[in-house]
């Protein structure tokens, strides 16, 4: 008996962890046809910040390298012509930009994100480059043995771990922000302090708030500096964009799915179209959207329970905690962690040794939580966060974590 086909779009972490976990379910339900953008297989996209600095090399951070398809009957196409460029839902048919086709049973999109680039004067210059995928690293890392000056744009996590990996291949980086603050989605004032003075002692240089005007151009197509609103000019060899993401839905609106602003999707990952089935950053799940890959693995379980018709699972989104990839800094950000007038709050610091704590609590249950410097006891934080556990027990050593607030209770 012939078994159902099915195609999947997208060779990146989210489509591929859905696969591993279908096999591990059902391995021989399918047959499973990849389509991924890149000449690769399957790689661990959130350490190439580790390739850029030097921690790790491309080899280090693969998944699932081609043989890994071979052996699990799993028919690979790769590489920029073979990117899916249309999605024929009448005839179950996918096509390729070289012609290559497939047809399907059931179909897994998994297109993942695009960066944002400022649509500023000097965008498109040579040496304007996101901080996406091993293209991106290749050039960053062939521009840092040659030029000196680098501009990173954006504050958030990408954008930090961009510009740590460039100071330590040797180019001076200033990174400019549009806040006063970094990671502002992520951390408060107290918190953001310390990571810039910690961030600074390694050499980086900050221009914040700061609205980026234009990009100067050298005569020759490359860039040469970063002209501001107020003026001023930055000297930059290389310029980075690490400003947010965009789900990457135009081929699912080419196909017609509905699309707000992902591709939406029910409990079970689910399109609008029953055959079609999205998971990571392409898709919006009750009105969220997707960035970190915590999300994206349990919509991969969900995914694969549904896919192997193992039973329904649903898909919950719960708090997402935030890291920071860069070595021997730690923090950690979870849920409502600026709180609001119907919040408590309790707070630890001693920025002697660079440690701030500040734990909101709503009701006696943790909502949010900012640690910075001491971060050991994060995933017990969360896991009372998700819990909506009552903490009136061990209210008064909270702060002091999980060890002393498990002896209090006791005691």
């Amino acid at each position: 008996m012939k078994k159902p086909r099915l195609v999947v779009i997208g060779n990146g972490m989210a489509g591929m962890r859905t696969v591993e976990e279908l096999l591990s379910a059902a391995p021989d339900k399918y047959d499973i046809t990849v389509f991924g953008a890149e000449p690769y297989g399957n790689y661990n996209r959130i350490m190439l910040s580790s390739v850029l600095c030097g921690e790790k090399n491309i080899e280090d951070i693969v998944i699932n390298n081609r043989q890994w398809y071979a052996d699990n009957d799993i028919t690979l196409h790769a590489g920029e012509e073979k990117a899916v460029v249309k999605i024929e839902r009448g005839t179950h048919t996918v096509y390729a930009q070289d012609g290559t086709e497939a047809a399907y049973d059931r179909l897994l999109i998994a297109t993942g994100s695009n960066p944002v680039i400022l649509p500023i004067p000097g965008h498109d210059l040579e040496g304007v480059i996101s901080f996406r995928q091993i293209l991106d690293v290749d050039k960053m890392l062939a521009y840092s043995r040659t030029h000196k000056k680098a501009v990173v744009l954006g504050g958030g996590l990408l954008g930090l771990e961009a510009a740590n990996g460039l100071a330590l291949r040797g180019m001076d980086v200033t990174v400019v922000h549009n806040n006063e603050i970094l990671l502002n989605r992520q951390m408060d004032h107290k918190a953001a302090t310390l990571l810039q003075k910690e961030l600074e002692q390694r050499g980086l240089t900050f221009k914040m708030p700061a609205q980026t005007k234009a990009l100067v151009d050298d005569g020759t197509g490359q860039i040469k500096a970063v002209r501001f609103e107020d003026g001023s000019e930055l000297a930059c060899d290389l310029f980075i964009m690490a400003i947010g993401v965009r789900p990457n839905m135009a081929l699912a609106q080419q196909a017609g799915l509905y699309c707000e602003r992902g591709i939406v999707v029910n409990d079970t990952l689910q399109s609008y179209d029953p055959c079609v089935y999205a998971v990571g950053e392409c898709i919006q799940h009750r009105g969220d959207t997707f960035g970190l890959v915590a999300p994206l693995f349990e919509q991969a379980k969900v995914c694969a329970n549904h896919l192997s018709q193992h039973g329904v699972a649903e898909y919950l989104t719960l708090p997402t905690a935030t890291k920071l990839k860069v070595t021997g800094i730690n923090l950690f950000s979870i849920g409502n962690y600026l709180g609001d007038k119907d919040c408590e709050f309790i707070q630890f610091s001693d920025l002697g040794l660079g440690i701030y704590k500040k734990l909101v609590l709503k009701d006696n249950r943790l909502v949010g939580a900012v640690l910075y410097g001491a971060t050991a006891d994060g995933n017990w934080y969360q896991q009372l966060l998700e819990n909506k556990q009552d903490l009136s027990k061990i209210r008064d050593s909270l702060i002091f974590g999980q060890s002393y607030a498990t002896l209090s209770e006791a005691a």
